[in-house]
């Protein structure tokens, strides 16, 4: 049997047996760089939902209906898949009662993040209602909820064989069949085996489980094998998970543990019913093995996506460790995993060779030879699955290596689907969320990953804790703590030129010949018609009727010796950045002024030399996309103004500027005479009829809620009015009679000086008008009052008596406590 069957299972057989030296490559070799970043402000085409919850992680899309349901904390939802943000969901509210939290704080959890009702499980149980599982304050319950009516039952189910108790435990869980739950949950140590263990249980035996050590689990799918089986019994459930190592060593069990944890994938049969006498109640058919992507020692195992699992020929699984890989597993189980176990023995023809088959297995049936199911397997063969679950040797990535390597991001999750494109080839498609709120959007090529693009999908840094597809929507939903975002699976108008588009590689994108647009393939009626390179990513545009309008000339013009920079914004990371002078020579950084950079082109010290037209290029994968041109004129810079030469003996003017010059000096002339005149008649200005010149001085003034500077006059009567003897307000109503200089901002005044002595003793008094001026700023204003006291001797002048004031205050002692501001 083995003879006609082993080619068969070889066939399938694409994963390396042992790491080679293929697997391990240089890092700088394998660190992928998006070929474009967007922002979160340039983000569109985006819907938005948050509800009265937190911890949006479970996430379930029923394309049939168009909903998006949604676990949370406290909470379920109903969405519209076509647009999560209408408004038009439906809410359960599924609260731990203060009961409960109180119960769970005081042994001892957090009452601020476990302490409550996370919903884990969520998946269809049949055509009417869900199943849902929440973890209920470390106290798990669950429920079927009417799908329809979106309500709560009356009752609920003890769920700790269906769900975790702990939030944060990695968790998956299956429906399969009718009424038939494969689920991974975290019993207590003394539930099953000794311990702190998780199980693989299938709630239609009792306790049917096979115990796995310290696991983690962090997937779980149904992969269709069955081919000649009406029931389906072939097809098998894998589990991916990390556990603490336990290797096997040559001829029996191995007791040995070592403290760093692996990745394992593991494998049941779907309808293993357990064992008659050895392994009752039991998997018959569980093995696994464990995963290696780059570094063995040091990966964590974060993500599992599988696709295309309707044809188990074609099941690729892909991972994310701390790097992403891809795996073919399904003839590891029958081939070269087995070849370290020397305690195997090949049966005699006829009998099963290796234990982990179902009881139908491809052509040769294992029911045409009475083994109906797993209960009829010979004890040699449960005895040896009993004593060696784990396949001897690690299953590798499919290419030897990894496919994609990242510096400084982790990604915690990731999702896939299967894109065929208009020329026929299909390629795979993924999503990978960050740690901080971004996602990478990759194809899988031959030569391996190329990222599309990264996408800030959350203004503020959150883990991306779910990503469901949705091919009939065209979108990508990201479940994370604050809420959840609808993003479309493309972003096709962002590329504005042929090449850009095909530069892309995007299975979705394709440009229109006939639109002169980038658009999405599955909107396009004639799809053969649009052009893809999605293997190469730099053929199909070479016409230029396709490209696109070149970009418009932009001229500029500088003085010879300034800078100017010339601006060119690269959208792609991946491309190179070429400078043309006149559309020959290239320029590069450093040389002759020019310094080039991720803004544009800086040239410095501008001579006319640099004068010329410019083009800015954009140089990716063979091919060179014209970004910007420039026309840059350096102009001579403006001497400044020679001294004039003493004119020659003979010199001649013109007589037209003779006459230019005789007119401009008549006028000045005039203007002199004129400003001479208003200067000595105000110097000589008589005061009153008694004809009395007036003499200024200094003095300060007192009023009620501020202070003043007054400017007496030495007479005592103003000019133009008469001695009426009054005391008080004088022609005008003049307070005081005095010449006031009011600041509009001040403290009040200080008790009023004594009277000031006369000119020839003035005092430190006179540097109070210098204070009060240095105080008033903003909407300060100056108010000018005449006095009509005082004697009218000495000098007319007002400006050579300030003059003298200002001049005797430069040898005077400054007075004490001034204002330090000034203006």
């Amino acid at each position: 049997m083995w003879g006609r069957l082993w080619p068969l299972l070889l066939s399938f057989l694409t994963a390396t047996a042992v790491p080679g030296p293929s697997l391990r490559r240089p890092s700088r070799e394998l660190d992928a760089t998006p070929r474009m970043t967007i922002p979160y402000e340039e983000l569109s085409g985006t819907r938005h939902f948050k509800g009265q919850a937190q911890n949006y992680s479970t996430l379930l899309l029923e394309e049939a209906s168009a909903r998006l349901l949604v676990g949370a904390r406290g909470a379920l939802f109903s969405l519209n898949a076509q647009d999560i943000g209408d408004g038009t969901h439906k809410e359960i509210r599924w609260e731990a009662s203060p009961e409960m939290q109180s119960k769970c704080h005081q042994k001892g959890k957090n009452n601020q993040t476990e302490c409550f009702n996370h919903v884990r499980f969520l998946q269809r149980l049949n055509a009417t209602h869900l199943y849902a599982c929440g973890t209920h304050a470390f106290q798990p319950l669950c429920a079927a909820i009417d799908a329809e009516a979106f309500t709560l039952p009356t009752s609920f189910e003890e769920g700790k064989e269906k769900c975790p108790y702990d939030p944060a435990r990695g968790f998956t869980g299956l429906i399969i069949g009718k009424h038939a739950l494969l689920s991974t949950w975290a019993p207590r140590p003394q539930a099953c085996c000794l311990g702190d263990m998780d199980l693989i249980a299938r709630t239609c035996h009792p306790c049917s489980i096979m115990c796995l050590m310290y696991a983690e689990f962090v997937f779980s799918v149904l992969v269709r094998e069955s081919q000649a089986s009406a029931v389906g019994d072939d097809d098998k459930v894998y589990y991916f998970f990390t556990e603490r190592a336990a290797e096997e060593g040559a001829g029996s069990f191995a007791q040995s543990r070592s403290s760093h944890r692996v990745a394992r994938v593991a494998r049941v049969c779907k309808g293993d019913l357990g064992g008659k006498k050895i392994l009752q109640k039991k998997w018959t058919s569980f093995l696994k093995a464990r995963l290696i992507c780059h570094i063995p020692q040091y990966e964590t195992l974060r993500s599992v996506c599988s696709l295309r699992a309707d044809t188990s020929a074609h099941t690729h699984f892909y991972a994310a460790f701390t790097l992403t890989t891809q795996w073919s597993v399904r003839g590891w189980w029958e081939g070269e995993g087995w070849g370290q176990h020397r305690d195997w023995k090949r049966t005699p023809r006829g009998k099963p060779a290796h234990p982990g088959l179902c009881c139908h297995s491809g052509e040769d049936s294992l029911r045409s030879r009475g083994y109906n199911s797993s209960q009829d397997l010979p004890s040699l063969v449960l005895d040896f699955v009993k004593l060696h679950p784990l396949m001897a040797r690690p299953v590798v990535p499919a290419r030897g290596r990894p496919l994609l390597l990242k510096r400084s991001v982790r990604y915690t999750h990731l999702t896939g689907t299967s894109v065929s494109t208009p020329a026929g080839p299909t390629y795979d498609l993924l999503f990978l969320g960050t740690a901080d709120g971004w996602i990478h959007k990759a194809v899988v090529l031959g030569s391996g990953m190329h990222i599309i693009e990264e996408t800030q999908v959350f203004k503020e840094p959150q883990s991306v804790e779910n990503l469901v597809i949705s091919p009939m929507q065209h979108s990508l939903y990201v479940g994370a703590p604050s809420g959840i975002i609808q993003l479309p699976l493309s972003s096709c108008s962002r590329y504005r030129s042929c090449y850009d588009c095909i530069l892309a590689r995007d299975p979705y994108c394709g440009w229109d010949p006939s639109t002169h647009a980038c658009m999405v393939t599955t909107t396009v009626a004639n799809r053969t018609a649009l052009i893809q390179d999605i293997e190469r990513g730099n053929r199909g545009c070479e016409g230029s009727r396709v490209t696109g309008p070149p970009p418009p000339l932009k001229t500029r013009s500088v003085l010879r010796g300034d800078d100017v920079l010339l601006p060119c914004d690269q959208p792609s990371n991946l491309a190179r950045a070429l400078w043309l002078l006149n559309g020959s020579m290239g320029l590069s950084d450093g040389q002759d002024g020019y310094r080039v950079g991720v803004d544009g082109l800086l040239v410095t010290d501008t001579q006319p030399e640099h004068s010329g037209s410019y083009g800015c290029y954009a140089e990716e994968n063979g091919l060179r996309t014209l970004l910007a041109s420039y026309s840059l004129t350096v102009r001579p810079a403006t001497p400044a103004p020679a001294p004039q030469a003493p004119a020659m003996p003979g010199a001649q003017l013109a007589p037209d500027v003779r006459l230019l010059y005789v007119l401009a000096i008549a006028a000045l002339g005039g203007l002199c005479l004129i400003l001479a005149s208003s200067l000595f008649y105000v110097a000589c200005l008589r005061g009153g009829g008694r004809g009395h010149r007036r003499k200024y001085s200094l003095g300060r003034a007192g009023r009620a809620g501020g202070s003043a500077v007054q400017l007496q006059t030495v007479s005592g009567q103003c000019p133009g009015e008469e001695d009426d003897g009054d005391d008080g307000e004088g022609a005008g109503g003049l307070e005081g009679g005095c010449l006031q200089i009011i600041p509009g901002e001040g403290t009040p005044a200080p008790p009023p000086p004594p009277p000031p002595p006369p000119p020839t003793e003035l005092t430190n008094g006179l540097v109070t008008l210098p204070s009060r001026l240095r105080r008033m700023n903003g909407n300060s204003y100056v108010l000018l009052r005449q006095s009509n006291n005082g004697v009218p001797v000495g000098p007319c002048s007002f400006a050579e008596e300030l003059s003298r004031i200002l001049e005797k205050r430069k040898h005077t002692q400054l007075v004490e406590h001034l204002d330090e501001s000034s203006v």
